[in-house]
């Protein structure tokens, strides 16, 4: 074992906390562009990063490299600080703060792993420390304490939660360093017990806390502060602090300092102290007095030693000024507000303008030091056991100090700005040699555990970190970690410990902390403790060196293994301790270049000679490690020579062998293997096989590695699904394919250890992961049913308390496997042969109970005539129930429709889940419809289809001719689909399941599961399309109402209020495509299949009853789609046809890019203050009865437009015969008949319809188009009006025909003419027509039409 570094936890988002430290390296600086995760940022926001926007000096811009390396080098420039418990770190800059909190969770392995969280980020001072400053009563960390110096002096404590506690003015000057020493237990009787203690540094001061008054002062403090927090009552008086305080002399500059605690001086030290000091003549007293130490490191001197004779001074009782924010509830984290107290600067004026007295400093001179005037201490860092220090210098020097002698003992250089650490080692002690001794009555026989000191140095100038052995040892370890770390170091534990507390519990924290930005992760520094031990006389040395020597030898290749065998023995046995042993054992097992038979004689050796040894010198870990490594390896062997041997069944297996042997009458097998071969045949399609699998064959690792032996029981770990298919098939699977003997196999492994319920769980295993290999060998059910009668037979597989009348756990963990498998095929085989097996136990059972009153010939016939009746077999019949079922639909979702039309969408394409009885049962009562509408969806089958194979159901049901279901199958193939066995599995899925996937359910999941996807993907507007039409095929109008309330509701009514505003807003139609989508025709076919046809039916139709099929009873999960729309409110018929009218309007205005179009300007403003969207209520937005004249005149406008529109369409596409039916044929169908629509919305807006039918009349003449027009005229019903409009165009067309064609016959016409008939033509503008190619004979035919109607209505001629 060596060094060895460790990740333990890793950042959140430690690049944001860089941003908010480092503004000018944010992603927005176009010189220094840096990446961050949007997710992780819109966290930080909603955290409260309130600083983020304050107002920072613009500092000039620098180059491209030094940017790069401020990017990485960032953390050099703050102040980092960690909790001894590591759950709280503090990252600081200027008067920036980032509080990160430590969480558990899952990463992206699925394991679970310790994460820094941003827990508060804001403004405040310069220096702060974290440490955990409270227990509870059994000695715990119970909160965290955060102390926090300022540079105006104060020192203020906080709880984690942001409340604050205290705050002292000790001193006018800025406070330089925060340090704190805890309790630890003394190791020797002689040595001083050190009591708790906080230092804080000033530049020419150092003020000590008593660790015990400030710990009960912090506990009565925040006892207050919560009752006032619940009273409301912010007058709270805290206790006074006691403190000390040493003004420090004769030292110029002081940078960092160190509190070695209470020390007493040996008789020799006091008398060489008294003669320095007093001369040859100075006297002492008889017993050393006790002083407190200080080590101060800056210049002149370089280090200096500071004694403080304790009872010189009385402790000083401080004026605490306790800060309570104005209102308790928002003292929490509020930067805008002044988190933890820190007020604006007008309060913090306010406040030092009433500084609470300042106590003077007692003078305390050096006592020595070390004086290099050119030399300036930089840190120091106190050993754990008070006894050495570490400090580093400007010159790039690290010096380790003697504290008690206070000299330099050893100097390391190159280490510039270099950052130290302790790690103090505990020797375990059972991790020595056992050696037979001669035990005495004092101390343990191993005696005291040793305790060994490493120093940390992290060089960042160099990248490495390092691990030295103290005082004089060499390095024990280095690793290359990058330039741009930290080293932290707490060097204290919890405050609150005593001798008591302190030894029943010790914290599992680490010592050292290396924080690395670049990885964002936080790791830690792993030293064994035979590192501090000399070469020379470390057995541990040399057995790491055997341990070495060991694993280059597994690697190496070499033909002769009985030579490497002897080496690896020979090693293995010098090896001295035993978890040294052990470990070189478990490399040897876990070796995949040895062979079985080496590493079975090398364990066995090792065995032997262990219990050849004395009781006394063999550990019986080790000893026991070796026998239970050893019975698995026997295990192992026995394994495979049964698999090994040549083993073959002669006795033949016929159909009806399997018929008995599943207890199954004909008719019933012939059902069975139909069912298995239709599900064979479909999933075939998706299987993948790869052909080097090799089943049943297990290395010796792999198997050592899955098991684990415990007390004559063997165990399987906690391993992986594919893990566990792989051990039973090295188990099972030689005897289900009848190549191993079963009977064999089973005692083997009953002999060995395993329990019945082990092996059940994997030959189950096996079973269910290899259906393929299963449905492809009938003969391996006999060899399951022989297998499971075996198992079942072993001891504590079924209890011999087990009757009738309650359930097995035996048979239940059997039952269980079945229902949570994927594998329905392979789960309905076991799940016959289990019923099978268990019948057969259960008549057994029977049978001798009816022995002792039956002879027993009469018991045989008994027995063989009728099945016992008992819970289990009732179980098994409902289990068998629901696995055919599931068989059945999974057949059909794995069924596939070979269409030839376009590619299908990427939602299509998806893949869908495997069933299991499992899921259907948490799928709720819909769960069976909403699988099936997922494969209608992906395989796009028409509601046509549905409909045939439903009525072919009833056909089959009512022994009605199949002649016209035939008929509409083929009408189907229309659609250009190769429909393969669909309808004949739909057939046997509505015959398995009547209730759940009755027509109207299935259509509603079909309708839902559209829709779903189409709000996924809104360009796929095929899928609104099918949602409609499987809307439209519900019969029940209540379930149709409820729909189609629930798709308008959930993803409609948003897309169609948003296009109605933007198009109003625009006067046009919009060009974007999602408005254009929602506003086409699909939904003018929603609104009308909503409310005509399911609100006039509804309460004329019974409500549903929805049933379920007795097998699925027991399902339980989410609530279905159609209990859902049942739920839903009725909605107002008005209101809907309002909806409707505005789509239509909308779809006019996209259909026909009209423009200069508000469609909410046409109608009043009562409905358009009441909003769009809502179908149920609302019965006040109405339209008002009577309109304006106003609005009916710009609606009428609106119509006639729309009608031009229309006709002009027509026209255009009769011009254009080539791309008619391209251009009158959508997406969604035939065009809409709008004329008929114009007249409907005429109705609907209060419009005259006869206006309408004129103008449509209009022109149909004015195109051309005199054929439709005298069809259209026969719908008008003011004839007189409609024969003055034609007047007027029949002018034009004789002014075209006469006046434009200056032709010799149109010139005699002319003169011929009346002057009045001659002014009157000349009149007509023929520009307004839209086809002038009108032949004249079609013009004479219209003037006789206009010329009847005069007749009609006045009976003269014009």
């Amino acid at each position: 074992m060596a060094c060895s570094i460790v990740q333990f936890c890793t950042f959140q988002d430690l690049q944001a906390a860089r941003d908010f430290l480092f503004p000018r390296l944010r992603e927005e600086n176009p010189s220094c562009t840096v990446r961050r995760d949007p997710v992780s940022k819109s966290n930080w926001e909603d955290d409260g990063w309130g600083a983020w926007e304050e107002t920072e000096p613009q500092e000039p811009e620098e180059e491209g490299n030094t940017c790069k390396t401020q990017k990485t080098s960032w953390l050099q420039d703050c102040v980092l600080s960690l909790s001894p418990t590591n759950d709280l770190m503090v990252i600081t800059r200027e008067q920036k703060a980032v509080f990160l909190v430590s969480k558990w969770k899952h990463s992206d392995k699925g394991k679970e792993e310790m994460q820094f969280a941003v827990g508060w980020s804001g403004s405040l001072a310069l220096k702060i420390v974290t440490f955990v400053c409270n227990r509870s009563s059994t000695g715990r960390p119970d909160w965290t304490c955060i102390v926090v110096g300022f540079t105006s002096g104060y020192v203020r404590f906080y709880t984690e939660s942001g409340v604050l506690l205290l705050s002292q003015l000790l001193n006018e000057d800025p406070v330089l360093q925060l340090k704190c020493r805890t309790y630890e237990i003394p190791r020797h009787p002689g040595v001083t017990e050190q009591n708790e203690e906080l230092s804080i540094l000033y530049p020419a001061a150092i003020v000590t806390i008593d660790g015990f008054s400030l710990f009960q002062s912090l506990r009565a403090c925040r006892n207050q502060v919560a009752k006032a927090a619940a009273s409301g009552n912010e007058n709270i008086q805290p206790p006074p602090l006691a403190y000390k305080k040493w003004g420090l002399q004769d030292i110029d500059t002081i940078i960092d300092h160190a509190s070695i605690g209470i020390m007493t001086l040996s008789p020799f030290d006091q008398m060489k102290t008294a003669s320095n000091i007093g001369g040859y003549n100075a006297a002492i007293k008889n017993s050393p007095p006790a002083m407190s130490q200080y080590i101060t490191v800056g210049s002149n001197p370089f280090t200096g030693f500071f004694y403080a004779l304790e009872g010189s001074t009385q402790p000083l009782l401080s004026h605490v000024a306790l800060a309570v924010a104005s209102k308790l509830t928002s003292a929490l984290f509020n930067a805008a507000s002044g988190w933890l107290g820190w007020k604006s600067k007008h309060e913090e004026e306010a406040v030092q303008k009433q500084k609470p007295k300042v106590e003077p400093a007692t003078p305390l001179a050096v006592r020595f030091g070390l004086p290099d005037s050119r030399r300036h201490g930089e840190s120091i860092c106190l050993s754990p056991c008070n006894t050495l220090a570490a400090v580093t210098d400007d010159f790039g020097r690290i010096i380790l100090l003697d504290v008690a002698r206070g000299i330099a003992i050893r100097m390391w250089k190159g280490y510039r700005d270099a950052q130290t650490g302790w790690i103090q080692i505990v020797e375990d002690l059972h991790e020595r040699v056992p050696e037979k001794v001669d035990f005495s009555p004092f101390g343990s026989p191993q005696g005291p555990s040793r305790v060994a000191q490493f120093l940390v140095i992290y060089a960042p100038r160099r990248g490495i970190l390092e691990v030295w052995s103290t005082q004089q040892g060499p390095r024990v370890g280095a690793f290359n970690v990058g330039k741009h770390c930290r080293l932290l170091y707490p060097g204290y534990k919890i405050m609150g410990l005593n001798n008591v507390t302190s030894q029943n519990w010790q914290p599992q924290t680490y010592q050292i902390c290396l924080v690395d930005p670049v990885s964002g992760s936080v790791k830690t520094v792993n030293v064994p403790f035979h590192l501090a031990l000399s070469d020379k006389k470390s057995e541990r040395a040399k057995d790491m060196h055997l341990v070495k020597k060991l694993g280059a030898l597994l690697k190496a290749k070499s033909p002769n293994l009985d030579l490497i065998e002897t080496e690896i023995k020979e090693l293995i046995l010098d090896i001295k301790y035993p978890a040294t042993k052990k470990q070189a054992l478990e490399s040897i097992l876990a070796s995949i270049r040895l062979p079985f038979s080496c590493l079975r004689n090398i364990t066995q050796t090792l065995m032997d000679t262990l219990q050849n040894q004395e009781l006394e010198c063999v550990d019986e870990g080790l000893l026991q490690f070796c026998a239970n490594k050893l019975k698995l390896l026997h295990l192992y062997e026995s394994v495979s020579q049964l698999n090994s041997i040549d083993f073959h069944s002669d006795t033949p297996f016929s159909d009806n062998d399997l018929a008995v042997l599943l207890r199954l009458d004909e008719k019933e097998l012939l059902k069975l293997q139909a069912l298995l071969e239709k599900y064979k045949q479909e999933n075939s399609r998706t299987a993948v096989r790869f052909s080097d699998d090799k089943d049943g064959v297990l290395p010796v690792k792999t198997f050592l590695e899955y098991l684990d032996y415990e007390k004559d029981v063997i165990n399987i770990k906690k391993i992986s699904e594919e893990d566990r298919v792989a051990l039973g098939s090295f188990f099972f699977w030689k005897c289900l394919c009848g190549e191993s003997s079963t009977e064999d196999m089973c005692h083997a492994l009953e002999s060995a250890g395993l329990s019945p319920q082990l092996l059940l769980s994997l030959l189950l295993s096996v079973w269910l992961s290899k259906e393929k290999d299963i449905l492809d060998k009938p003969q391996s059910v006999c060899c399951l049913h022989t297998m499971l009668c075996l198992l079942s037979k072993m001891k504590v597989a079924i209890e011999e308390t087990w009757d009738s009348q309650s359930v097995s756990p035996w048979w239940q963990q059997m039952r269980t496997a079945c229902i949570q498998s994927e594998h329905n095929g392979a789960a309905l085989l076991s799940a016959h042969v289990g019923h099978a097996v268990a019948a057969h136990i259960s008549n057994s059972l029977t049978e001798k109970k009816f022995s002792q009153t039956v002879s027993g010939t009469d018991s045989e016939a008994l027995t063989d005539s009728w099945e016992a009746l008992s819970l289990d077999t009732e179980y098994w019949k409902l289990l068998l129930k629901q696995l055919e079922d599931c068989l059945l639909l999974q057949t059909l979702l794995h069924s596939k429709v070979n269409a030839s039309t376009s590619k299908a969408s990427s939602l299509q394409a998806e893949p869908l889940p495997k069933l299991s009885v499992k899921k259907l049962l948490e799928g709720g009562k819909g769960g069976i419809a909403d699988s099936v509408a997922k494969w209608i969806f992906k395989q796009d089958v028409s509601p046509e289809v549905l409909k045939l194979a439903n009525k072919e159901r009833d056909a089959e049901n009512s022994d009605e001719p199949k002649e016209g279901i035939n008929r509409g199958l083929s009408e189907v193939s229309e659609v250009e689909m190769d429909l393969g066995a669909i309808p004949d599995l739909l057939h046997l899925a509505y015959k398995q399941f009547p209730c759940s996937l009755e027509l109207d359910v299935l259509h509603a999941h079909c309708c839902w599961e559209y829709v779903v996807q189409w709000n996924k993907d809104p360009e796929e507007a095929l899928f609104f399309v099918r949602s409609i039409e499987h809307l439209e095929h519900i019969l029940n109008a209540h379930v149709q109402n409820g729909i189609a309330l629930m798709m308008w509701n959930t993803f409609l009514v948003k897309r169609f209020s948003a296009a109605t505003y933007l198009m109003d807003k625009v006067g046009k139609a919009p060009k974007d495509r999602l408005c254009r989508r929602v506003s086409e025709s699909p939904l003018t076919r929603f609104l009308p299949s909503q409310n005509t046809q399911a609100d006039v039916s509804r309460d004329e139709m019974q409500v549903p009853v929805l049933d379920t099929e007795d097998a699925w009873l027991a399902v339980e999960g989410p609530v279905s789609i159609v209990e859902l729309a049942l739920e839903q409110r009725h909605i107002h018929y008005p209101l809907v046809e309002h909806h409707s009218v505005l789509c239509s309007l909308l779809y006019a205005v996209m259909r026909f890019s009209l423009k200069a179009v508000k469609p909410l300007s046409l109608f009043d403003s009562k409905v358009i203050l009441g909003g769009l969207g809502s179908l149920s209520e609302g019965k006040n937005l109405l339209p008002s009865g009577e309109m304006d004249a106003n609005f009916i005149s710009v609606r009428q406008q609106f119509l006639l437009k729309v009608v031009s529109a229309a006709v002009q369409a027509r026209h255009a596409v009769t011009k254009d015969k080539g791309s008619s039916d391209e251009a009158m044929t959508t997406l969604f169908g035939k065009d809409q008949d709008w004329p008929v629509l114009a007249l409907d919305l005429a109705h609907h807006l209060q419009v005259s319809e006869d206006v309408v039918r004129r103008h449509y009349v209009g022109e149909l003449y004015s195109y051309g188009a005199d054929h439709l027009g005298e069809e259209a005229i026969l719908q008008v019903q003011d004839k007189e009006v409609l024969a003055s409009q034609l007047l007027v165009l029949i002018g034009q067309r004789l002014a075209h025909a006469v006046l434009r064609t200056q032709t010799r016959e149109g010139l005699e016409l002319l003169a011929r003419l009346p002057p009045t008939l001659c002014t009157w033509l000349k009149a007509m503008n023929p520009q307004d027509l839209q086809n002038t190619e009108v032949p004249i004979a079609t013009t004479a035919k219209l003037v006789n039409k206009v010329m009847s109607f005069y007749q009609k209505t006045t009976g003269s001629i014009v």
